[in-house]
């Protein structure tokens, strides 16, 4: 990843959501596409996810919990737990952040605190968990880059993709992906 030197020379921008919510992110690539201009973003502060455990077919499985009105409800319980870790929950545009220094991950961390079910789900490391009206929830952070797809508009912001235009670029997304990480080698 990046070192302290290239944090403070990174371009920054910053992407609102139509609820008003923004975000700080890295320009990790900026290139063009059919005459607009598109941006690969990384959040400058660590995204975290909320799951809640769910009892399964065959036993609890973790549910990312997506809904903004189910967020509302748990948002101060997760501030509060997270808190206690020095890490203050954001509700910032796309995703939830946390603004302070993540525990280091460890080996044994790796074996126990990953939640990693299959091939296509992604590895997360846990950071806290906290029960809300007798339902247990987790709180993990990506360990893999969070990457969002904007395209800046004519004065030179970025805009969150429609559904339509991503769509769109959908198709040339894995080649722009190889491109990035051939990049950061």
């Amino acid at each position: 990843m990046m070192d302290e030197d290239d944090i403070d020379d990174a371009e920054t921008l910053t992407l609102t959501d139509s609820s008003g919510r923004s975000l700080v992110c890295y320009v990790e690539q900026a290139l063009e596409l059919e005459g607009k201009e598109y941006v690969l973003l990384s959040p400058v502060d660590p995204v975290v996810e909320i799951f809640v455990w769910q009892q399964g077919e065959d036993e609890e499985e973790p549910l990312m919990v997506e809904d903004d009105l189910e967020l509302d409800k748990l948002f101060p319980i997760a501030s509060a737990v997270l808190q206690e870790q020095n890490l203050t929950l954001k509700r910032t545009a796309v995703a939830l952040t946390v603004e302070g220094e993540l525990p280091e991950l460890t080996e044994e961390d790796l074996e126990e605190d990953v939640l990693e079910e299959d091939e296509e789900s992604e590895a997360l490391q846990l950071l806290t968990s906290f029960y809300h009206e007798e339902q247990e929830y987790a709180i993990y952070s990506p360990l893999d880059p969070f990457f969002i797809l904007a395209r800046m508009d004519e004065q030179g912001q970025p805009v969150l993709l429609t559904p339509e235009e991503y769509e769109q670029i959908e198709p040339m997304l894995p080649m722009l992906e190889d491109q990035l990480f051939d990049e950061m080698e």
